[in-house]
């Protein structure tokens, strides 16, 4: 069975952009992308809304082969083999390695929960708010940096009520902090 693991950098404030939609956070360095390519090379599928997959196509470019950093480069491998669920209503096609879902997400991810293996990363915090307040997130890892950007997009959408249990705080490069989480009553 999936384990669900909605994962994103956020500010100390909460949000995982800024009040004009630029992220707004530092980018994550070599000893922290290779945390980064280290859950991607685990993950058995990734789900993500429109907007955090227009934001990750960037890792689809064979230009990612030749012009970066070698961390960025496996993070590019680990991305593209990958396979990717993206759940919009405006997207018509979608890349390498991907599948567009245009309607009933819920039933989706109920899916994918029982024939998959492993962890499924998720990303995106509106398309998270619809599947936490259906009960099919088993895990909240919040990389918090040491920045406040004042209001934006929050890494838990308003209104949504959650009791959460922690599993625990790691330190981790950039002086960010990684915050584990799972909805409480749900062992970990």
């Amino acid at each position: 069975m999936a384990k669900i693991v909605y994962s994103m950098l956020t500010s100390l404030d909460g949000y995982i952009a800024g009040p004009d939609g630029d992220i707004g956070l530092p980018v994550p360095e070599t000893e922290l992308h290779q945390h980064f390519n280290d859950m991607m090379r685990q993950a058995s599928v990734v789900l993500a809304g429109r907007r955090m997959y227009e934001t990750m196509r960037f890792w689809d470019s064979p230009d990612r082969e030749t012009g970066a950093t070698e961390v960025e480069r496996d993070f590019a491998h680990a991305w593209r083999d990958t396979p990717k669920i993206v759940f919009s209503t405006t997207l018509r096609q979608v890349g390498h390695n991907a599948r567009l879902v245009e309607s009933d997400a819920l039933a989706t991810v109920k899916s994918l929960r029982t024939e998959t293996d492993g962890l499924v990363i998720l990303g995106g915090a509106d398309l998270a708010a619809c599947l936490a307040r259906a009960g099919l997130i088993d895990e909240y890892r919040l990389y918090m940096h040491p920045v406040v950007l004042g209001g934006g997009k929050p890494y838990f959408q308003s209104g949504l009520s959650l009791a959460l249990r922690p599993l625990g705080a790691e330190s981790l490069p950039q002086d960010v902090t990684l915050l584990r989480y799972v909805p409480a009553g749900q062992a970990a």
